[in-house]
């Protein structure tokens, strides 16, 4: 490997990293770091001097997914059913430092939060909040002077501070809750889990029209206890049943559901707040698990499981 494509590796995680932020999709955000590097690799063969790589690679890659939220938004309006994050497995047992920081900036909720700004505010949002970028080099990169910058930064973290939770408990409780509340999803233990959710849980499926998952959010903890409660019901139709693996969901605790074949069929996260579950996200369109392994699309699965 040469210099240059040494550099151009080290710089991926960086560009993926701004990227997934600002879109909130795997395949997006890698459509626009592989643009972001080529852009990279072009200026370097211009002789361009270029002081800091890392520093023009984030300002090129928060360039193209402002531009690139833009259609996307176009894109979600047309989506079927509710739009979640495409999730990524965030385990990183040898940094707990970072998983602290990735659990705060890109959380399923969070992400969803970001959801609600302009492409203008999300990039001043994380380019300063996250990225430690000061207002006057932020300013050219989505084109807005410094002071609207600072308006549309402060505007966005207002709207953010309000809507976040404002007490979380220890990792290491959020990690007990979801082993409970996994526990009682596979058995189907209807007072267990009205015991772990919130009176105002939402539950939100992402299906995208190809794979069953809720047609609009539900709310209410029986509600949902019950929904979850049959959702178990159906499991037991398919073919060699599923299995639950624990895992970091964009830094909060979730789970891959699979099937027997170890194939991903759903990837669960849950919001904890105030020691209960406040939110339960399920991503089931098997277009946002492919990165995550093996797939196996949920409806086919209960279609041929055993009556």
């Amino acid at each position: 490997m040469t210099d240059r494509e040494q550099l151009l590796e080290g710089l991926r995680p960086l560009a993926f990293t701004v990227a997934y932020r600002m879109l909130g999709s795997v395949s997006e955000a890698e459509d626009v770091v592989q643009e972001a590097l080529l852009r990279v690799h072009q200026a370097l063969n211009s002789g361009e001097q270029i002081v800091s790589p890392s520093a023009f690679l984030t300002t090129v890659t928060a360039r193209l997914a402002i531009d690139e939220l833009r259609s996307a938004r176009a894109r979600r309006e047309t989506y079927v059913g509710e739009w979640l994050p495409e999730p990524i497995v965030t385990n990183d047992p040898d940094d707990p430092a970072r998983q602290v920081e990735m659990a705060d900036s890109i959380s399923m909720a969070m992400l969803l939060l970001l959801e609600s700004l302009s492409p203008e505010e999300r990039a001043a949002f994380l380019l300063h909040y996250a990225f430690d970028y000061p207002y006057r080099e932020i300013a050219p990169i989505i084109g807005k002077s410094e002071d609207n910058v600072r308006q549309l930064a402060t505007r966005a973290r207002r709207h953010v501070t309000e809507k976040r939770p404002r007490f979380q408990t220890t990792h290491e409780h959020h990690d007990e809750l979801a082993r409970r509340f996994f526990a009682a999803a596979q058995s189907g233990d209807l007072a267990e889990l009205e015991a772990l959710l919130a009176d105002d849980v939402v539950l939100t499926g992402d299906g995208g029209g190809k794979a069953p998952a809720l047609a609009r959010p539900l709310s209410g903890r029986s509600r949902v206890a019950r929904v979850l409660r049959n959702w178990s019901r159906a499991r037991d139709r398919i073919d060699g049943g599923v299995s639950f693996d624990l895992v970091e969901i964009n830094g909060d605790s979730g789970a891959l559901v699979l099937d027997s074949q170890q194939r991903v069929a759903a990837a669960i996260a849950l919001e904890i707040k105030d020691g209960q579950i406040r939110r339960v996200m399920s991503v089931v369109n098997p277009d946002k698990l492919s990165h995550l392994g093996a797939v196996a699309n949920l409806g086919e699965l209960l279609r041929h499981g055993p009556r």
